[in-house]
């Protein structure tokens, strides 16, 4: 077999194997990010310009996330803050509007006694959602509910919808260890 025969041979195969090859990383890479990011990873794509695009946000999310120094709370922590989201619901029989801007509050003091940076909503959302993504939705929902109730222009069901929002992120935040952040510490 002569050595132009044998290349035409091996080329189209070696080509193959690669572009197989790329096509399996990509895969792969999008099925993490799917994983990692929940229902978050359709909703960048959705607004984002491309698929591709979306995935570069999520990973610089990632990479973002990776800096921060995210941390697990002491218990004594946790319980402070039990005691504390226990008033804000006892609050909400005779001051619902203020306990839902007071449920705000707290969960923004978690999530910076967390570790997380607080700079504004948008930028606490896309470090949320690195860990948190499935339960970003009820974090949005509450924040647009506490939004209108600072205008006074929320009925007293969806600031008891904002609370329980609210109740399922704080849970989750007050909850969570550390989770992957405490586990690359160990």
């Amino acid at each position: 077999m002569s050595t132009g025969t044998l290349l035409a041979i091996i080329i189209p195969i070696v080509v193959v194997v690669a572009l197989a090859a790329v096509a399996i990383s990509l895969m792969t890479r999008r099925r993490h990010l799917r994983e990692r990011f929940g229902p978050e990873y359709e909703r960048t794509v959705q607004g984002a310009d491309s698929r591709m695009a979306a995935e570069r946000e999520l990973r610089q999310r990632e990479r973002r996330h990776d800096s921060l120094e995210i941390k697990p709370l002491p218990s004594a922590s946790r319980d402070r803050y039990t005691r504390e989201w226990t008033s804000i619901q006892q609050e909400f029989v005779d001051q619902p509007e203020d306990a839902v801007h007071d449920a705000d509050r707290l969960v923004t003091s978690l999530m910076h006694d967390r570790g997380y940076p607080t700079e504004g909503f948008e930028q606490q959302m896309k470090d949320l959602s690195v860990e948190h993504g499935r339960t970003l939705e009820h974090y949005r929902a509450a924040h647009e509910v506490e939004s209108v109730s600072t205008r006074s222009r929320a009925t007293t069901e969806q600031l008891r919808g904002a609370m329980v929002h609210y109740r399922a992120l704080f849970d989750e935040l007050l909850a969570d260890g550390g989770g992957r952040a405490q586990a690359a510490r160990s």
